[in-house]
């Protein structure tokens, strides 16, 4: 049976590797392209490519005969390249770029990302839990106002500069009562006007406005001196805020604080790709124990085997009790039971693995078929190189993301609390208005002035030599009498930014927590190491002792199938103290912050989601020792 289902197994693996060498693309939003180039570039969508589905090359080449082979470092590029949560957070500089670019266009700002996700874990974790670090409450980035796209403050100038034109053509038939004032006693009048206008808003409270209008008009009554005519002007209306929305610190404060929100989603990806990495070494180390736990259970049925056959003969012999076989069979079918537990967590913990080192989980063509197969073993060293506990304290104050998130989130709070404490004051404008007026056409009556008469080109010359002067120059004030809602917004927001501040010190605080329970949990996981050691060898010499006993009839099979217990349950307690003393060893990285540094892991490289060590398998692999 197994034979038949190799070729099978092998074409899957074949299929999966096919997929597998696919390259992956980038994550990017690709710029519109055609039309008119720059001309038609801001009213076109750019595109964004569909999501990246196909695994790194990286996990094809650790496949051998049905086997994955795993370094430590392996299983950590893997999940940078391949695990859906580190991906997802790809999305996030992402996202807040074009929420800056929206910023920057005088847009309120948006809330978007996702939080940090927390790892997968183990199918079984006893002693030391694997992760002893705390989450900060450090926050995504700030938005305008909520998760709700609105404004507190004055509200955000449009910074993106606009062009009206207009055109327009109309002919009116208008009868009169008196013809004396036309002449005639149906008035036609057909006219054509222009007008084209270009608004900027600039960020310390400036708003201009140039338009240039012209109207030309033919009518058909003869008391008309100029018929037809051209009518123009050209109009610059300047208002300056000089109160309420003034300054840049509160027209630009969104771009400022989505600034800061960049730098804040950078951070959170770092975070996301130290929470997975830990919780990827964590499986993996485990996965080492449960393999070591398994092989001690078989070693352990091995024993029970041969005390049964060892029983037999001497019943045969006649020299043993048949009550000796039953108690033997017994052993043997609680080491087999022992055995199956230990398969089954290996099985299961498997899963668990692959699913968060492929984009597509177990799901994968040929992945439910490979066997994952460590190549490193854990090593407790001798003994650990601490420095000093406030030592550690002040690097973990510098190195953790979520502090520095946390910061950065505050500084954004305080830039939009400048602007909502501007929207107490009142509303005061200053404005002036200049324009110059010109007027052209065909002398019918009373000759105009030679500077009347003309064409177009006329008309542009009466403008440009202002001719026709206008201005006009005031202020406007606006005084609200009682501003309770200003003044509401502007406590509220006091009120959050001392809890952000808050916040801030509960984080350090916990902070030390961390680091101090991570150098508690390390020295824990290193007594309980040596003392299951001392009791695993403790136990192999009190059954190798009672073994010879049985054998020269100084004692009975019970003493020995007792000590054949102890001895399993002492060694799979070594077994979970190693892997405890990785978990605590991983706990301490992540509680200093460290987890990419000690892992040789760059930022940079994660965001691309390729990095740049390579993965090699030795001469001599390890043989599958599946049953």
């Amino acid at each position: 049976m197994k034979r038949s289902q190799t070729p099978v197994r092998i074409l899957s693996i074949i299929l999966w590797l096919s997929v597998c060498a696919f390259a992956q693309t980038e994550i990017s939003i690709r710029p519109a392209t055609g039309g008119l180039g720059f001309l038609t570039r801001p009213y076109q969508a750019g595109t964004v490519p569909p999501i990246r589905l196909d695994n790194s090359s990286r996990l094809a080449s650790l496949l051998r005969a049905g086997n994955l082979y795993l370094t430590a470092q392996d299983v950590v590029a893997l999940a940078i390249e391949n695990n859906i949560d580190v991906e997802i957070q790809r999305y996030g500089p992402l996202l807040q770029k074009e929420v800056l670019l929206r910023a920057q266009g005088g847009g309120v700002l948006r809330s978007v990302g996702l939080p940090v996700a927390a790892g997968p874990q183990s199918v079984s974790l006893q002693g030391i839990s694997a992760n002893t670090t705390s989450t900060l409450s450090a926050g995504t980035g700030v938005s305008s106002g909520g998760g709700i796209v609105t404004q507190l403050g004055p509200p955000i100038p449009t910074l993106d500069p606009s062009f009206v034109g207009i055109a327009s053509f109309a002919h009116s038939s208008t009868p009169q009562s008196n013809i004396v004032a036309t002449g005639v006693p149906t008035l036609i009048t057909s006219t054509r006007s222009y007008q084209a206008q270009y608004i900027q808003t600039f960020d310390f409270g400036l708003n201009a406005q140039l338009t240039y209008a012209s109207r030309y008009t033919r009518v058909n009554s003869p008391d008309y001196n100029l018929n037809p005519f051209t009518s123009g002007f050209v109009d610059l209306l300047l208002t300056q805020n000089l109160l309420y929305g003034f300054g840049r610190a509160v027209n630009d404060r969104n771009i400022r604080v989505q600034k800061n929100n960049v730098k804040v989603s950078d951070l959170q990806f770092k975070q996301q790709v130290m929470t997975t990495v830990s919780a990827a070494l964590n499986l993996y180390w485990d996965l080492v124990s449960f393999n070591e736990d398994v092989r001690a259970r078989r070693r352990e049925v091995a024993t029970a085997q041969q005390l049964l056959e060892d029983n037999k003969k001497l019943v045969e012999f006649g020299t043993a009790a048949p009550i000796e076989i039953t108690r033997a069979e017994s052993q043997l079918y609680a080491s087999q039971q022992d055995l199956v537990t230990a398969e089954t967590n290996l099985l299961q913990q498997e899963t668990v693995l692959k699913n968060a080192l492929s984009r597509n989980g177990v799901a994968s063509a040929g992945l439910t078929s490979v066997h994952l197969v460590p190549l490193d073993k854990i090593e407790v060293p001798d003994r650990d190189e601490i420095r000093p506990l406030e030592d550690l304290i002040q690097e973990a104050l510098s190195k953790r993301p979520e502090m520095a998130q946390a910061r950065l989130n505050l500084e954004s709070n305080q830039m939009n609390l400048v602007g909502i404490k501007n929207e107490l004051k009142p509303t005061l404008q200053a404005f002036t208005e200049l324009t110059n007026n010109g007027l052209v056409g065909q002398i019918t009556g009373t000759p105009f002035a030679m500077g009347s008469t003309g064409g177009y080109g006329d008309l542009l010359s009466q403008i440009a030599r202002r001719n026709y002067p206008n201005y006009s120059a005031g202020i406007s004030l606006n005084i609200p009498l009682r501003n309770r809602a200003a003044q509401a917004d502007y406590a509220t927001s006091m009120l959050e930014l001392r809890q952000n501040e808050l916040n801030l010190r509960k984080n350090v605080n916990q902070i030390h927590v961390d680091v101090q329970n991570a150098l508690i949990g390390l020295q824990q996981a290193r007594s309980r190491y040596a003392a299951s050691v001392k009791s695993r060898v403790l136990q192999e010499e009190t059954l190798a002792g009672d073994q010879k006993r049985y054998r020269l009839g100084a004692t009975v099979s019970f003493q020995v199938v007792q000590d054949q217990r102890d001895l399993a349950t002492a060694q799979s307690a070594e077994v979970q103290s190693m892997a405890n003393y990785t978990h605590a060893r991983i706990s301490l990285d992540q509680a200093l912050g460290a987890t990419l540094e000690v892992n040789h892991i760059s930022v940079d490289e994660a965001l691309h989601g390729r990095l740049s060590q390579a993965s090699t398998l030795p001469a001599e692999l390890p043989r599958e020792e599946r049953q």
